[in-house]
């Protein structure tokens, strides 16, 4: 009779029979994950696990190896065996790899999908910080489509269910510096040229709704462009004391003019009503959804010469 460990097998859709393999070893020219599998879906979890341990991803010969499935079937065996201390380090691996990892229904059972989904629960947090923090890195030294690239990898794990709503704080600089990241990847403007008259509406237009705030995540929203945004120079007693750089939030309105202003990061605490003062006279062509003016929120990066 089989063991209760031994009945949590994962139904993996193989091909084939099962190769006759000696414990720990894979004959020439057979597939070292493809034979872990073929051990694993008969049973035979310490002779797959023994296969997994000698695999490298790094090493010659196996720079075609898939680390996250080496570490994926690792965790299964050590789950089927017991081991479950074990099995969460191997799934850990995995997760640190790839955060967006969860095996599916077909790839795994719920026993393997609950175990996934705790350590992910667990993990979540810290790899999100991280990720941010390396995105806030590559937007500083302006390298902008990584930077990015990053920052929408970071909202993507902010909205994973397993993140349960934490660190929501910091989804609204995430999106504040992918705007920023966007704005500043694209290419120069062209010179402007006569186009001819654009054509009529199609009735098809989207619903615009005039009491909401549209953000950069809105499709099909233009956003403001700038008419005056002058930024007040730092007076020379705060400039040694202020951050080299603020973020300013504001929402403009369907006439281009700023009705809400909310400070994200501060330069200097006296600067900073100078900055809110000036940021109220600035002025925008409004953003716009299918031709017609919106109210927008827009991230704003300070930066602060230390010789102004």
């Amino acid at each position: 009779m089989a063991t209760p460990a031994r009945r949590i097998i994962v139904p993996l859709l193989l091909a084939g029979s099962v190769a006759r393999i000696a414990f720990g070893q894979v004959p020439a020219g057979r597939d070292p994950l493809g034979a872990a599998r073929d051990l694993y879906a008969s049973a035979r979890y310490d002779e797959a696990l023994a296969v997994l341990n000698d695999l490298r991803p790094s090493e010659a010969g196996n720079s075609m190896t898939d680390r996250r499935s080496i570490e994926q079937y690792r965790s299964l065996c050590l789950l089927a065996l017991g081991r479950g201390s074990e099995a969460e380090t191997a799934i850990a691996a995995v997760v640190s790899a790839d955060p967006a990892y969860l095996p599916s229904e077909t790839e795994a059972s719920p026993r393997v999908r609950a175990a996934f989904s705790d350590v992910r629960k667990r993990l979540l947090p810290d790899i999100v910080s991280t990720r941010y923090a390396a995105a806030k890195m590559a937007f500083d030294r302006k390298d902008y489509p990584l930077a990015e690239q990053a920052f929408r990898q970071v909202i993507a794990l902010l909205d994973d269910p397993d993140m349960g709503g934490r660190l929501g704080d910091l989804r609204m600089l995430s999106n504040g510096f992918l705007e920023l990241s966007v704005a500043a990847s694209a290419p120069p403007p062209e010179p402007p040229r006569k186009e001819p008259a654009p054509a009529p509406p199609t009735p098809a237009a989207p619903q615009i709704d005039l009491n909401r705030t549209y953000t950069v995540d809105d499709a099909g929203v233009t956003p403001p462009v700038v008419i005056r945004q002058d930024v007040p120079r730092i007076p020379t007693q705060y400039s040694k004391q202020a951050h080299e750089r603020g973020v300013l939030e504001v929402v403009i309105d369907e006439h281009g003019r700023v009705t809400g202003l909310v400070l994200r990061v501060s330069v200097h605490p006296m600067y900073d009503s100078l900055l809110m003062t000036a940021a109220r006279e600035w002025r925008y062509q409004p953003a716009t959804l299918a031709g017609k003016p919106v109210k927008f929120r827009k991230l704003i990066q300070i930066n602060i010469s230390r010789g102004d």
